[in-house]
């Protein structure tokens, strides 16, 4: 072995960096600037009740939805007046969702869409729908159980 060559040990090492930068990068949940389509709303916007969240109705979209980080929950507006919530960890490997965009809850980690109505996978690698998690409206808010 010459000196310009890395040992096995030093091959190991600076693919386990690779690898584990992906992964970071993979996991990562920065979004950008939200638009009110793909918006999450923190404890303060979101605020608690219990182990639930309260969420003003002018916060979700027509056809879009939030994610409240804090309570693991997305809550959607498929249309006008309906409201529907979900848990928002995905049923794949337990990622969160970050984003509610084209009718879709979106998982980052792998791609998977969720339908904003029903929880149902659109397109995987999850099989099994989000949680569904029980909303009820009282005059401009939102509350999930």
């Amino acid at each position: 072995m010459t000196a310009s060559q890395p040992t096995r040990r030093q091959a190991l090492a600076i693919g386990g960096v690779g690898v584990g930068a992906l992964t970071m990068t993979a996991c990562d949940s920065s979004t950008g600037t939200a638009t009110p389509s793909t918006a999450s709303l923190s404890a303060a916007a979101g605020s608690s009740s219990g182990s639930g969240a309260s969420v003003p109705v002018s916060q979700v979209p027509v056809g879009g939805g939030v994610v409240v980080t804090e309570r693991q929950v997305v809550i959607t507006q498929p249309t006008a007046g309906t409201f529907k919530a979900f848990s928002s960890i995905c049923t794949h490997e337990g990622c969160p969702v970050t984003s509610v965009t084209g009718g879709h809850i979106l998982c980052p980690c792998h791609n998977t869409k969720f339908d904003i109505a029903t929880g149902a996978v659109l397109s995987g690698p999850a099989k099994k729908p989000l949680p569904a998690k029980n909303v009820t409206v009282s005059g401009d808010t939102l509350t999930i159980a």
